[in-house]
Order: C-alpha cells, then sequence, then structure tokens
C-alpha cells in the first residue's frame, strides 16, 4: 500500500509558493520521463532551442537564447555548434545589421523536432489512461498564466 502524496511545502507555507514548490517537482519529473525518451542523438537542451525557436516561430542571437533558456552564453554557444554541426540551425545574418548573426531552424531542424515529438509520444501513453484529456485541458489556460507573469518578472 502507497502512501498519500504529499503535499508540497510545508504547512503554513504560502499556497504560492507550494504551487511553485510542486511546479518544480512536476517538471523535474517530467524533464527525467521526456529524456528517456527523446532520440539517442540529441539532448533535452538540443530540443528545447528548436522547440523555443519553432513555438515563437522566430529567430534569436546566441544571446537572446542564452537570456530566453536561463543558460550562460558559452553553454548556449556549445549547444547552438552542436545544432548546426547536424545540419539542424543555421546561422544567418540580421538583416538590419550584418555584424549580428541569428540562429534558425532548418527544414531538417523542424523535422528532427518533430520526430522527437514522436518518440516521446509514450510518455503520452504512460498519463493518458490516469489522468483525462478534459483535466490537461483545464490545467493549460492557468500553467500559461503563471509562465507569462513569470516570464515577465524575469526582465
Amino acid at each position: 500500500m502507497t502512501d498519500a502524496p504529499k503535499e508540497a511545502g510545508l504547512p503554513g507555507d504560502p499556497i504560492e509558493f507550494q504551487v511553485m514548490t510542486e511546479i518544480g517537482i512536476i517538471n523535474q519529473l517530467a524533464e527525467n520521463l521526456f529524456r528517456k525518451y527523446l532520440p539517442k542523438d540529441m539532448t533535452a537542451a538540443q530540443f528545447g532551442v528548436l522547440n523555443h525557436l519553432l513555438r515563437l516561430d522566430r529567430q534569436e542571437t546566441i544571446s537572446e537564447l542564452a537570456r530566453n533558456m536561463q543558460v550562460t552564453q558559452p553553454t548556449m554557444s556549445s549547444t547552438v555548434r552542436k545544432l548546426e554541426d547536424r545540419g539542424l540551425v543555421e546561422l544567418v545574418h540580421d538583416p538590419k545589421d550584418r555584424r549580428v548573426r541569428r540562429v534558425q531552424v532548418t527544414a531538417r531542424g523542424a523535422a528532427a523536432r518533430q520526430a522527437a515529438v514522436a518518440q516521446v509520444a509514450p510518455v503520452a501513453d504512460l498519463v493518458r489512461d490516469k489522468i483525462p484529456a478534459s483535466l490537461w485541458s483545464g490545467l493549460l489556460p492557468d500553467l500559461t498564466r503563471v509562465r507569462t507573469l513569470l516570464d515577465n518578472l524575469r526582465d
């Protein structure tokens, strides 16, 4: 028999702290599960860069990517270089300032992202039977609101 799950935080902790703790725990568990299903030649960081740029449908400099992904510039440079070596991104000159180079996802990179999403489909299968789609759909707007608020507070 398993114990009932413990709530995030301690009695008396502010509800905001408890929710953030719960989100942090979920993030850690989800990332570890997600990593198991990613293609062997793609790291979570590489997937994150492709997903970020494609989701926002834009190009970013390495500095912008580092800030947005909350990693150091050398770390992002390394990640982008590995993606570039595989032809998944390319560095293109900014039309407004040719000294600036922006990271752009290639068609091959977009296909690699889609293949990775397809490969992690078993993760969705693991939770689909336990948590109904209506709950996921209900959570998404509130989680998006929290993410947007935190993203705005970051700057």
